[in-house]
């Protein structure tokens, strides 16, 4: 590869140089699709076995998030989201929709962004649907995305999060968290959930 030079840069330059970015950021979220995939091709158990790890992270770390459990009409878990991005960005990931403990169906999420910003980084998350609204809601519709008011979930200087707090007027709890624990500050909004065939 040939060093740059000091020249003012012709418009086919810029040109070529756009596609070099355009390019690399399609790597980018190439790379989101193969590695961010905890299915890794070897289908639907390998996936639940991911989601029942992180069932049972939340509930042996966080016993606040007891009553989330029990009152929650769903949970969709999606125990490994990478987040990458070189120019174009995104993140991927997937996971498992479960109805009293049992799984009913899979889906994967996505985010994409555009801006200048370079990194990788991987996190899970899980959302508690309150309401059997909000479940029915969610699993009837094509491409549901979180918004900006969704309601997070973070442990108080006790370390619990009693649901009769967080979930008043949320029909919608979401939980994000990564090897060290939950993540506060984080933001969902814009990732949007599909139904998958693992």
């Amino acid at each position: 590869m040939t060093s740059p030079t000091l020249r003012t840069p012709h418009p086919t330059h810029l040109t070529t140089s756009n596609r070099r970015n355009f390019m690399a950021g399609g790597a980018a979220l190439a790379l989101l699709a193969a590695c961010g995939n905890p299915v890794g091709g070897t289908g639907a158990a390998r996936l639940d076995a991911r989601v029942d790890a992180s069932r049972d992270f939340l509930m042996q770390n966080y016993p606040g998030m007891r009553e989330l459990f029990d009152k929650a009409h769903g949970i969709l878990y999606i125990p490994v989201v990478t987040e990458a991005g070189l120019f174009v960005g995104g993140s991927y990931g997937q996971g498992a929709l479960r109805i009293n403990n049992v799984t009913v169906d899979y889906f994967a999420a996505t985010r994409a962004s555009v801006g200048f910003q370079i990194g990788a980084q991987q996190y899970a998350h899980a959302l508690f649907f309150m309401t059997s609204q909000a479940l029915t809601e969610f699993r009837q519709s094509e491409g549901w995305a979180g918004s900006a008011d969704l309601r997070y979930a973070l442990p108080d200087r006790g370390g619990s999060m009693g649901a009769e707090t967080t979930t008043q007027f949320a029909p919608v709890v979401a939980v994000v968290f990564g090897q060290a624990g939950l993540i506060a500050g984080a933001s969902l909004a814009g990732v949007r959930y599909n139904r998958i065939i693992p």
